[in-house]
């Protein structure tokens, strides 16, 4: 659930003691939602089948040693000391990570990457090191390709197991919750009121989602505050009541022993101690929300000691009652006289846990999606004032199918606690790899020290991810089977998405050619504004070839619009929009390059038309004072022999009223640097030839950032901006057309059988079957220019 944009704090200033307890209050209803429930779980799980509770109680115990420090090892120390600080500016999560490494490192696979792109403010690189001390492990990652696409497909699979934990989770969270039914109940009664019960809340639960959560989001953390100090009096009223020697069995010596009597099935076992620590992922991932201090305070003083009396309380009930007519659960540690409020605030607590690993699902699929591997998708903001919190419905509706059948099918928490327990241990294997690459590449520590914390905490990891292996048959094949379907879909979508914009470069048209255009060739410019939307920075792109050589007519003005996105959370909305000529000012055609982070909210096509227009106004101000020496600008150190004379430098256009003076400079070496899609990445801002190296250039791209409204006078006014002004006025105001390509991908002859069917039949089915570019873009149906493309790649 995104709460803001971006960081909800300024590390720059010291936070008041105030506010930083306010970001650990409000943290407890959106991170820790899913971590709290787990004791309505685990003993459960752990001791369905592989171990049984005897008399000497070295099996509760050593599973409560277990417990203790897997939480005070995992959650606590990886997470909270070192994972929480490879945040990407105050961001976490997986794509977090990968844009950190890909920043440090050129490993991306994002085509269209520019050296312009480096001068964001939000694209900044910690302690960047002089290139001839460059990491031997960074020059390994760049010099093999291989390992780009293998990086990629680990970021993959750690994103389709949080998506699968989006089908598992509000499954066995609200199951075990309903479950607490059968101890007021009789066999006969119960097994056919949880289920359906289950089902309903489900149901209501997703049902709802397309109202949002910012009205009913301010209950979250009193829900979760109110069951963690229930579940906290509860342990400690057990622990007095029934075994106050029970925090003996926190010494790792219970543990050998556990393993020691119990043997296999104790490693068995395993798979169901895990779930202790399900949800410390939403401790990094939800960072963003609030700061590191708040979600350190939050877990330190009140999540890990509330957790931890919970499990200490459920162990000293267990070790006094060994009568296997009772089901080891969580409901059976509570007082009778108390079940029924303590089941009213545990459905509260799972459906509050089950939202937040909801609203963590369509923001990761819209990262994904963002970055061009996942197909397109309706995302829906259901709140004008909190930035973020978004809506899919096609996930949506998928999610509940699947989580209804999930618990139809399964029944039990057993098996969704197999299911639940690989797909979390596959997420933790995913940050930690990713994480020690962070602390090699982007902390510039000693491989040493990266190695360290891989072989410790990978260790601890694979320990729990080999015993969830073998309950495969017992419910773990879910997860794998969704990973396997979703890496599927996405990186045929990737793979396909990386060769068009391969064709595309190959198959670009000159600006001379767009220049010829003109009367004496029957070509006729109508009113309007003409949109082309492209993935390339530079050209013509071979759609709008073929539209005029169909329909000999464009647009009065004409902007080739890229919507691109960069390795960072957010783009500045000040340094959004790159705006330049394709060639004279008397052609009235532009190039705008639309940035956009892998967490920010693209806008809707109206704002952006205006904005769009209001941003080409402020170029041609911009460009005319520039040209004609109004004020002093340094010298461009570019040769004009190397430069395009048809299409000029890009420049960053703010959002505000346009400002005479730009404030500062970046200076930037052109050179392009190769991606592992098999072509070099354009980094010139010239109609350069993108799929070959290219010499190093030495280009200034000015930032003209809007502080004060100039105005200026008509008499003052150049005649010939004016012109090209009240031309774009006339021209927004004779209507808008957006020009996009609708595109069939075919794979040449000679391809390999394995490239035939996932671009013939895989990318096509799911091109037909999600939403157009037109969709996404939101353009509305009387204003979409359809130009059909053929790719064969």
């Amino acid at each position: 659930m995104d709460l803001g944009h971006g960081k909800c704090w300024d590390t720059s200033k010291k936070e008041s003691w105030k506010t930083l307890f306010l970001l650990a209050y409000q943290s407890l209803g959106v991170v820790y939602g899913d971590l709290s429930t787990s004791p309505l779980y685990v003993y459960k799980s752990t001791f369905a089948e592989d171990i049984q509770h005897s008399d000497t109680n070295e099996e509760i115990f050593g599973v409560l040693s277990f417990v203790f420090w897997t939480l005070t090892l995992v959650p606590l120390f990886k997470y909270v000391f070192v994972v929480l600080r490879a945040d990407d500016n105050g961001e976490g999560g997986t794509f977090a990570l990968y844009s950190l490494i890909c920043r440090h490192a050129k490993v991306s696979l994002l085509p269209n990457r520019q050296v312009a792109d480096e001068a964001l403010s939000t694209y900044k690189l910690e302690n960047a090191p002089e290139k001839k001390n460059s990491s031997r492990v960074k020059m390994y990652l760049e010099k093999h390709k291989c390992l780009h696409t293998a990086l990629l497909i680990l970021v993959l699979l750690g994103t389709c197991m949080v998506i699968g934990d989006g089908v598992l989770t509000p499954a066995i969270s609200v199951f075990s919750a309903v479950s607490g039914l059968e101890l007021s109940m009789s066999n006969n009664h119960h097994q056919y009121a949880v289920v359906p019960i289950t089902c309903f809340i489900l149901v209501c639960l997703f049902a709802l989602q397309h109202y949002g959560t910012h009205r009913v989001g301010f209950l979250f953390a009193p829900v979760v505050v109110a069951w963690l100090l229930c579940i906290s009096a509860l342990g400690l009223y057990n622990i007095i009541y029934w075994n106050p020697h029970v925090y003996q069995a926190l010494s790792p010596y219970y543990m050998f022993k556990f393993l020691k009597k119990t043997k296999k099935g104790g490693w068995m076992s395993l798979g169901g101690i895990l779930l202790c620590i399900t949800g410390s992922e939403a401790m990094f991932a939800d960072l963003g929300h609030f700061s590191y201090a708040a979600i350190q305070i939050a877990f330190t003083f009140l999540v890990y000691p509330a957790l931890i009396l919970a499990y200490m309380g459920q162990a000293a009930y267990l070790s006094q009652h060994h009568d296997n007519t009772n089901h080891i659960g969580f409901y059976i540690s509570v007082p009778e006289k108390l079940r029924i409020p303590v089941l009213i605030i545990a459905i509260l607590a799972s459906v509050v846990g089950s939202q937040a690993i909801i609203s963590g699902t369509f923001s990761i699929i819209n990262q994904s999606q963002s970055l061009g591997c996942f197909p397109r998708v309706k995302v829906v903001h259901t709140s004008d004032k909190i930035h973020g919190q978004i809506y899919i419905p096609e996930i949506n509706w998928m999610l509940m199918i699947l989580c209804v059948a999930v618990t139809i099918g399964f029944r039990d928490t057993k098996h969704m606690g197999n299911a639940s327990g690989l797909a979390v241990m596959t997420v933790m294997l995913v940050t930690t790899c990713l994480t020690s690459l962070v602390i090699i590449l982007c902390w510039h520590k000693p491989p040493i020290v990266a190695l360290s914390f891989l072989l410790f905490f990978g260790s601890v990891e694979l320990l729990y991810f080999s015993a969830s292996l073998t309950k495969f048959t017992e419910g773990a094949w879910l997860p794998m089977l969704l990973a396997l379907i979703l890496m599927t879909i996405m990186f045929i979508w990737h793979y396909a998405t990386i060769k068009k914009y391969e064709f595309d470069l190959h198959n670009k048209v000159s600006l001379e050619w767009l220049l010829a255009l003109g009367s004496s060739l029957g070509i006729a410019r109508v009113p309007g504004i003409g949109l082309v939307f492209t993935d390339l920075t530079s050209g013509i792109p071979a759609n709008f070839s073929r539209f005029v050589t169909n329909l000999p007519a464009f647009h009065r003005v004409l902007v080739f619009v890229c919507i691109k996105s960069v390795p960072v959370p957010y783009v500045p909305p000040a340094e959004r929009y790159l705006v330049g000529r394709v060639g004279p000012p008397a052609h009235r055609s532009y190039r705008c390059i639309v940035r956009y982070g892998y967490r920010d909210v693209h806008q809707d096509v109206d704002s952006f038309e205006t904005e769009l227009a209001a941003r080409l106004a402020d170029f041609i101000n911009y460009d005319w004072h520039r040209a004609h020496g109004t004020y002093s600008f340094p010298e461009d150190n570019a040769s004009l022999s190397n430069e395009s004379s048809t299409e000029c430098r890009l420049a960053v256009i703010g959002t505000v009223s346009f400002s005479s003076i730009p404030p500062y400079e970046v200076e930037e070496s052109v050179q392009p640097a190769s991606v592992s899609g098999g072509f070099p990445t354009v980094d010139s801002v010239t109609d350069v030839i993108e799929m070959e190296p290219v010499g190093v250039v030495e280009r200034r791209v000015r930032f003209a950032t809007d502080d004060e409204s100039v105005t200026h006078s008509s008499a003052d006014m150049d005649f010939q901006m004016q012109g090209e002004l009240e031309d774009l006025s006339t021209a927004q105001q004779a209507g808008t057309a957006f020009i996009i390509g609708h595109s069939h991908v075919q794979a040449k002859q000679g391809s390999s059988v394995l490239k035939r069917l996932a671009l013939n039949f895989g990318y096509n089915f799911l091109r037909r079957n999600c939403r157009g570019p037109d969709v996404a873009l939101k353009v509305p149906p009387v204003s979409l220019l359809e130009v059909g493309m053929v790719y064969i790649v």
